[in-house]
């Protein structure tokens, strides 16, 4: 393992699983060849499907051996955001991922934000317009992230981002982003680790990829999940690497190539 890597950035959907299904080699390559390295690992998702609890019990169950502790989300980094500012959100978001906003909304009072995540049930007229009132009220609009679209069983499905254009076009404002490609995500992922001192894997070449190589992480770009053929030329620089999936990524981290 080359010394200088301190801390392997680990992107989720779409890298290591999709929904229910393992990507193939994924379980080992992490528990016994990744893990057997001794390096840090952090596993950064935009997922906001689901709450950091029923998450983490997905992962296990799937076979993957994953801390609850090593899992670094866009929701937990909302819900420190909601939390600082003492915002009381209209939730855009899956009734799965509620569980994390526990004890920090207050529906009995008026919402002074929206927040939007990845919410299918909630993208409808009615209360895309609850949220458009509120932003014209000077609601803030807080995005946990913009992902254009993400991998299901049966195929690529429209991610948030198009929902909260909408709202910034209609009530003439800006989303603040929460999660992955921000630079202070992945500053915060880092801790006191510089950039140069990780590398991150994952299936978004925008989000992922070059979200991380914005500030430095060196990135490998898989061939699953919503990958699409010549997504590798889309950003500049380039990947680090493009691999097969995260069994090759495994492989050309510990071969000292990275």
């Amino acid at each position: 393992m080359a010394k200088q890597i301190r801390l392997v950035l680990i992107d989720l959907s779409g890298t290591l699983h999709i929904d229910n299904t393992v990507i193939p080699g994924a379980v080992e390559a992490l528990n016994r060849w990744l893990r057997s390295a001794n390096i840090p690992l952090k596993f950064v998702t935009n997922t906001t499907k689901e709450s950091g609890n029923i998450l983490h019990k997905r992962l296990m169950g799937l076979g993957f051996e994953i801390k609850k502790e090593e899992i670094f989300s866009s929701l937990a980094a909302a819900r420190r955001l909601i939390a600082t500012r003492k915002l009381n959100p209209m939730l855009l978001i899956d009734p799965a991922a509620t569980e994390d906003f526990e004890n920090l909304v207050k529906n009995d009072e008026k919402s002074n934000a929206v927040l939007v995540g990845l919410a299918p049930d909630k993208f409808q007229y009615d209360e895309l317009n609850k949220a458009f009132r509120l932003l014209l009220d000077g609601a803030p609009l807080i995005a946990i992230h913009k992902g254009r679209y993400y991998k299901r069983p049966d195929g690529l499905a429209l991610g948030p981002g198009a929902f909260i254009s909408g709202l910034e076009y209609s009530a003439n404002v800006k989303a603040e982003v929460v999660g992955k490609p921000t630079p202070e995500f992945f500053k915060a992922a880092l801790g006191n680790l510089s950039p140069e001192e990780a590398v991150m894997i994952g299936d978004d070449v925008k989000d992922d990829v070059a979200g991380a190589q914005a500030i430095g992480i060196r990135g490998l770009l898989v061939q699953t999940g919503k990958y699409r053929e010549g997504d590798e030329n889309t950003i500049t620089p380039p990947p680090t690497k493009v691999c097969i999936s995260f069994v090759e990524a495994v492989e050309h981290i510990l071969n000292n190539k990275v």
